[in-house]
């Protein structure tokens, strides 16, 4: 899995890239922002916002990641896309704090804001992201057994997905610290 792995940091690293160095995706990143902001308003406008803040963060992480693994079946797009629109993402808000606050907010942003819940959320994304794209090549393997007599095909599958249900738990364990992390940790040291 360690080619798969590098594979979707790459991917991930170059969305920050093209977030950071695009003005013409400046439109799209500012819905994304917006439907975030959108979310954040009604839940902290809830009863437990620290809760409600968890839950949604986890759950919205934990679908995604496990769409991701399963629809890398469609030849590895989907997770390719959804690197890349999250590293955009990423980029673009990098971006955007040096351009209204300068180095002391992009290291507030990055530090306090990215890092602390940031390293356990994207590592769960690109685990879940590199299954996919494994699970795309398998696809395309599957689709050239059809063409050619080889054998085997089948088992590799079957272990693969096999193997798709512990990482399914890891990747969950993971996006519940993380949740907990932003939810509370993340929070605290932006409130400073």
């Amino acid at each position: 899995m360690r080619h798969y792995l590098a594979f979707s940091t790459v991917f991930l690293l170059a969305g920050m890239v093209v977030g950071a160095t695009n003005p013409g995706l400046d439109s799209f990143m500012q819905s994304q922002m917006s439907g975030l902001k959108n979310v954040a308003q009604t839940i902290d406008a809830s009863s437990h916002p620290t809760l409600f803040f968890m839950g949604f963060i986890f759950l919205n992480n934990a679908i995604k990641a496990i769409f991701v693994m399963y629809l890398g079946a469609l030849f590895g797009i989907v997770p390719i896309v959804f690197l890349a629109i999250n590293g955009m993402l990423i980029g673009y808000l990098i971006h955007r704090t040096a351009e209204q606050g300068g180095g002391d907010m992009v290291f507030t942003v990055v530090v306090k804001g990215l890092l602390p819940h940031g390293i356990i959320e994207l590592a769960a994304i690109v685990i879940a992201c590199a299954y996919g794209l494994r699970f795309g090549k398998l696809t395309l393997q599957g689709v050239g057994t059809v063409f050619k007599r080889t054998s085997g095909w089948g088992r590799q599958f079957e272990q693969f997905l096999q193997r798709t249900v512990p990482v399914i738990v890891l990747i969950v364990v993971m996006l519940i610290v993380a949740a907990i992390v932003e939810s509370t940790v993340t929070v605290w040291l932006l409130g400073e």
